[in-house]
């Protein structure tokens, strides 16, 4: 696999939402992003390649993927900020393991709204957080497309 990294395995949708849910601050929720960015593996210099690299992001973002032998899907990724790491860590937990189907049949953003981060971001990160979600689905759209 490459790029492993703990989201969607050890770190499930329910154990953010149990985590966040005990969080009643912004500030609170903000330092467990940064929390989550750390626990992100940063990816080697040889995956940061152009064609990885999404547009439309405040912070320089990767986005990789993998199809797995069963058909499900690995993604991974990096980027330069700290909180966008975060964000990206919680959209790999949302979508991490599934198939092409199941990443496009669900929003990935609905684990924002359910940590309650989403309406805190500003514009500029909650668009940013929209492009990795539409390459996300683009990455789906593409295997099933074959």
């Amino acid at each position: 696999m490459i790029a492993p990294h703990p989201f969607g395995h050890e770190i499930t949708a329910a154990h953010l939402i149990e985590t966040f849910s005990a969080d009643k601050q912004w500030e609170d929720r903000y330092r467990r992003l940064i929390l989550l960015a750390k626990q992100l593996p940063p990816l080697p210099a040889s995956l940061k390649q152009d064609e990885l690299e999404l547009t439309g992001c405040e912070n320089r973002v990767w986005l990789g993927h993998q199809r797995q032998p069963d058909g499900r899907l690995h993604f991974y990724g990096d980027s330069e900020g700290r909180i966008v790491r975060g964000l990206l860590a919680v959209i790999l937990t949302a979508v991490e393991g599934k198939t092409p189907q199941q990443v496009l049949a669900e929003d990935p953003l609905e684990l924002f709204d359910k940590l309650g981060l989403r309406q805190q971001l500003s514009t500029s990160r909650a668009s940013g957080l929209q492009a990795l979600a539409q390459g996300i689905k683009t990455i789906a759209t593409q295997y099933i497309e074959g």
